[in-house]
């Protein structure tokens, strides 16, 4: 599935929300896919079950899953309007970036171009999942 830092300075659950959140952006999970169980991804990944119950909880809380009573947790669909406090969030995380990439002489051109490169790995993964879907 993904692995997870336990040196890291960034707290578990978070790193698991990020890991979790690129599952869900690359659509290797899909509206309504049911998730592991919080045992299940605590055993695998060697976690605190209680870790994973707060990264589920903050994911939920976010509208990136839900929870059925007695089913488990699912991936949820996507909004249809967009959420104006998740995109002002990345925008803050995205100016962030953008400054401290400035200070550390990345030019406005490299800039672009990672944002080139990133449209373009999206759709490389969306060509992947097309072909595996035709297998």
């Amino acid at each position: 599935m993904f692995e997870l830092d336990l040196r890291s300075r960034q707290p578990i659950y978070e790193q698991l929300m990020e890991k979790m959140k690129e599952m869900v952006i690359r659509e290797l999970w899909r509206p309504h896919d049911q998730l592991p169980s919080v045992r299940a991804m605590a055993k695998q990944l060697m976690v605190n079950p209680n870790t994973i119950q707060k990264a589920y909880r903050e994911l939920e809380r976010d509208g990136w899953i839900y929870s059925v009573p007695g089913k488990g947790s699912f991936v949820a669909p996507r909004p249809k309007e967009p959420n104006a406090e998740a995109i002002a969030a990345v925008y803050e995380q995205f100016v962030r970036l953008v400054k401290e990439a400035r200070f550390l002489g990345v030019t406005n051109e490299q800039l672009w171009q990672w944002i080139i490169e990133g449209e373009k790995e999206g759709e490389s993964d969306d060509s992947i999942r097309r072909r595996d879907e035709n297998v």
